[in-house]
């Protein structure tokens, strides 16, 4: 039986009453907005506080009964089997308590911009982009999330020198936020004609997409430029300033869009790629403040650490920082088996945080 903090739960359950009381009253945007995503998340961790307890109460009002002397053996007989049958229910929900009670992290069920860049390797680090953006398009597809390009830049020989693209769904961030990081490959490029293995690198950095209630942004610190998209396109390109640039004049941040036709929906998409850059940069800081605190734990995001291998000729894909070694390469790549490092990750980091809860 897992000892689980009843004044937490307590607290929990006032928490729900009270922001549910504070939504049925005449709130702002902003506050409305934060208030339904809280009321959102503690819903579920609420439902299971219920659930526990009541099982619980049964536990006793069966313990009661066998400890009562007037109770018959056919009674006890089915009291004890009763028991347990909610003695395993309790244990299901302690559990799910447990992991509801760690930290979240108040991104995970945001969308996510994913970029991915070419690294060392030319060509072949071009190549290898492209098979990652496939990779993550046919997983995101598999969780019925929806994927669209934000901007990118083609390779000479096929992939990408970069693409930037958002998923849409519920829980991306939490599921993608993992794949942050150095992704190097080894394998014998098509041009090869000796059979040589050449190892290249492409880097993947996954931002939380956030909104205008998570990070202020002031018009007067922004330079928009407009100009001609580059590129495939026929006529439109070469009439119509429907690309756009937005320079953030405090951060150095610059963003670029020229996917869409309009140059309102480019602007809009540079937006949603601003705000999560600059909510990124914010994160960072406050990380590398806290980096002390957080010995052990996964997944820094820190984008120059060498994360996974893909060995090509032995088939096989390897996550170095929990030392998974799987032999499923042609899966892992397309998307299909992608979800078993995915998961081994998140459950290596929550264990951490319960290691790191308990040690509290």
């Amino acid at each position: 039986m897992i000892a689980l903090p009843q004044q937490k739960l307590d607290a929990l359950l006032a928490r729900h009453e009270m922001v549910e009381s504070e939504l049925a009253t005449n709130l702002g945007r902003d506050d409305y907005v934060k208030l339904s995503r809280e009321f959102a998340e503690l819903g579920p961790v609420v439902e299971a506080i219920r659930a526990y307890r009541a099982v619980c109460a049964e536990i006793a009002d069966l313990d009661a009964l066998g400890a009562d002397p007037a109770t018959d053996a056919e009674m006890r007989k089915l009291a004890d089997a009763e028991k347990l049958a909610l003695l395993a229910r309790r244990e299901r929900l302690e559990k799910q308590l447990q992991l509801a009670l760690i930290p979240k992290d108040a991104m995970d069920d945001h969308n996510a911009i994913l970029e991915i860049r070419a690294g060392t390797g030319g060509d072949e680090a071009a190549l290898f982009a492209g098979d990652l953006f496939r990779m993550y398009e046919r997983y995101a597809a598999s969780q019925g999330w929806k994927t669209e390009i934000l901007s990118m830049s083609e390779g000479s020989k096929g992939g990408f020198k970069e693409i930037v693209a958002e998923v849409r769904g519920r829980g991306v961030f939490a599921k993608l936020k993992f794949e942050s990081g150095v992704h190097r490959v080894q394998r014998v490029p098509d041009t090869e004609a000796s059979g040589r293995i050449h190892t290249s690198a492409a880097t993947v950095a996954v931002l939380p997409e956030v909104e205008d209630v998570d990070v202020a942004i002031d018009e007067k610190d922004l330079k928009i430029d407009t100009m001609r998209a580059q590129g495939a396109g026929g006529q439109h390109v070469n009439k119509t300033e429907s690309a756009i640039r937005i320079t953030h004049l405090p951060s150095g941040i610059v963003v670029f869009v020229q996917e869409e036709r309009s140059q309102h929906k480019n602007k809009a998409k540079a937006m949603t790629m601003l705000r999560a850059k600059l909510y990124d940069q914010q994160r960072s800081k406050l990380d590398a403040e806290r980096a002390a605190e957080r010995r052990g734990q996964i997944g820094s995001g820190d984008r120059s650490e060498r994360i996974r291998t893909y060995n090509f000729p032995q088939g096989r894909v390897t996550d170095h920082r929990i030392n998974l070694t799987l032999y499923k390469l042609p899966q892992v790549m397309e998307g299909e088996a992608l979800h078993e490092i995915v998961d081994a990750l998140i459950t290596e980091h929550q264990a951490e945080l319960l290691a790191a809860e308990g040690a509290t």
